[in-house]
């Protein structure tokens, strides 16, 4: 697409997704029209978890120490046996390993408040609230695609020309009904109640899901004095999105807390799908959370989900459209988000059979399962260190070789950055680019690497000598230089001493490569962008 024909990206969906992906968007300086059918961002607490993974992407539009104001931190979950005794704490693997807690939970109206005032700040976004989408094609001359919008009143439609059409738009998707892409998977019929109320006197800092078969019951304590439950209905009791009446969120609520009805948020019925979409792209289209994989809300991982794909996503489309990768790329998001996705519903699904069953028998034998394996040190860490989770990793894509760290994310440690060795987050360093990682790699390798044709002018590929253990950093002046500031860096890089990392904007690792590997890397890299 030439600088003269650039088009805007059109957002569809104005909820944490979509306002995610369009602050992404926006502070890589791509121009955007962001469009939502209601008036202004939900007053539903939906979500209530963001994990770590999350707050690093937010960290990258520079949102993360406003969203941490807003956050329970470091926060995880108490599973509670079929007697209401406790069973174990879960507090997931090391709380800080990308630089935030692991898990956080959230109030969603308060997270879509905070990323639409950050939005409206950013002159690349144009944000219409009020504003529904009607169709959506592509353009015949292969420049994007055409969407035709109501404004708002509903007085007349305008057409808009964009250079790519991102749906954000949840789980009945215009875009992905527009353009008839369906969904595989399981709609399942247990209604569910869920109620947000005020004046809790909970004030513990986790969650808890209480597996009795009688009545599974999920209780997560907010801040300042906010509190959700979520209790499992028995036939009769409500129907799917149907507003409870008081006095059976009274009755369900009152074995935990008085409650009167002022102190009821929100209320509401619902049952959940596991579903994934058949396809993500569909030409000039992609579909982002909801409308690429709805999941069971048991692992608290439905927003994470669309949030990975916020961040797979976003430098993907600021290099296509800034003329620095092919369209292409753009098919390498659904090839290294579907499995982890895919995988993240089930494992939702699985754990909602499991801990939230109805069922006396397979609830003791539950029990007694967890209790053999809390016995032993490996089993202990399997459960309370969320072990049993999906770890996401792409596997195809863009991602060269077979070593070990291939595919996986580049935690974030403390590093120190000469001249002044003041520690700092490694993201911070990496910036919004490529980074090629040279791990204790000598000068020679260095040049060597400076010898082979490396997509450098395009990618914009920093490069940043590594020194790991208690090894000062190279002061060469040619290449930045980072150190461990507290073995963390060593930790995350000892199997590539010696070779080089090459970490793509997502902080995730393309490719692990010895000076040998250089020319064939670099050739593989280059097929997949261009």
């Amino acid at each position: 697409m030439s600088a003269a024909s650039r088009l805007p990206v059109l957002v569809v969906g104005g909820g944490p997704v979509g306002l995610t992906v369009a602050n992404l968007l926006a502070a890589r300086g791509v121009p955007l029209v962001l469009v939502e059918r209601n008036a202004s961002t939900s007053d539903e607490a939906k979500a209530i978890s963001l994990d770590d993974e999350s707050l690093r992407t937010l960290q990258t539009a520079g949102l993360a120490d406003k969203v941490m104001e807003i956050v329970v931190p470091g926060t995880g979950t108490r599973y509670y046996d079929r007697k209401g005794r406790p069973l174990f704490h879960a507090r997931g693997p090391q709380p800080y390993r990308l630089g935030f807690p692991f898990k956080n939970q959230f109030a969603q109206p308060e997270l879509e408040k905070l990323l639409l005032d950050e939005l409206k700040s950013r002159s690349e976004a144009d944000i219409r609230f009020s504003t529904e989408l009607l169709t959506v094609t592509d353009n015949p001359d292969g420049t994007g695609a055409t969407a035709a919008i109501r404004t708002p009143g509903g007085t007349h439609t305008e057409d808009l020309r964009v250079s790519w059409v991102l749906a954000c738009d949840g789980g009945r998707s215009t875009v992905r009904e527009l353009r008839g892409i369906g969904m595989t998977g399981t709609s399942h019929q247990h209604v569910w109640l869920v109620a947000d109320t005020t004046g809790d006197l909970h004030d513990e800092r986790y969650g808890m899901h209480h597996g009795t078969p009688e009545r599974p019951t999920v209780i997560v304590p907010g801040r300042g004095g906010r509190c959700r439950y979520e209790f499992l209905l028995h036939p009769g009791e409500g129907e799917k999105g149907a507003r409870p009446d008081f006095e059976t969120v009274r009755r369900l609520v009152a074995p935990y807390r008085l409650l009167t009805e002022d102190q009821v948020e929100r209320c509401t019925a619902y049952t959940f799908n596991a579903v994934v979409a058949d396809r993500w792209r569909d030409g000039y289209a992609l579909l982002l959370g909801d409308a690429a994989h709805m999941m069971p809300p048991f692992a608290g991982q439905g927003l994470n989900s669309g949030i990975r794909d916020a961040a797979n996503l976003a430098w993907k489309i600021d290099d296509v459209w800034h003329g620095r990768a092919a369209e292409s790329l753009l098919d390498t998001y659904e090839a290294e988000r579907r499995p982890h996705a895919t995988a993240m519903v089930r494992y939702s699904e699985r754990l909602g059979d499991v801990v939230m069953t109805t069922d006396r028998r397979r609830a003791l034998v539950r029990d007694i399962a967890a209790r053999a394996l809390l016995r032993v040190p490996k089993g202990r860490r399997y459960l309370t260190e969320m072990r049993v989770r999906p770890s996401a990793r792409h596997e195809a894509g863009l991602v060269v070789g077979d070593h070990s760290l291939t595919g996986t994310q580049l935690p974030q440690p403390r590093v120190l950055v000469p001249p002044s060795l003041h520690p700092l987050w490694f993201d911070e360093v990496l910036g919004q680019s490529y980074a090629l990682l040279g791990v204790d790699v000598p000068d020679a390798a260095w040049r060597r690497f400076d010898g082979t044709h490396w997509p450098d002018d395009t990618l914009g590929i920093r490069r940043i000598d590594v020194a790991l253990g208690d090894r000062m950093p190279p002061t060469t002046g040619v290449r930045e230089a980072v150190a461990d500031a507290d073995g963390r860096l060593e930790a995350a890089l000892a199997t590539a001493r010696n070779r080089f990392v090459l970490v793509k904007p997502d902080r995730y690792i393309a490719a692990v490569l010895g000076p040998q590997d250089i020319p064939a890397v670099a050739a593989a890299l280059c097929k997949k962008t261009r």
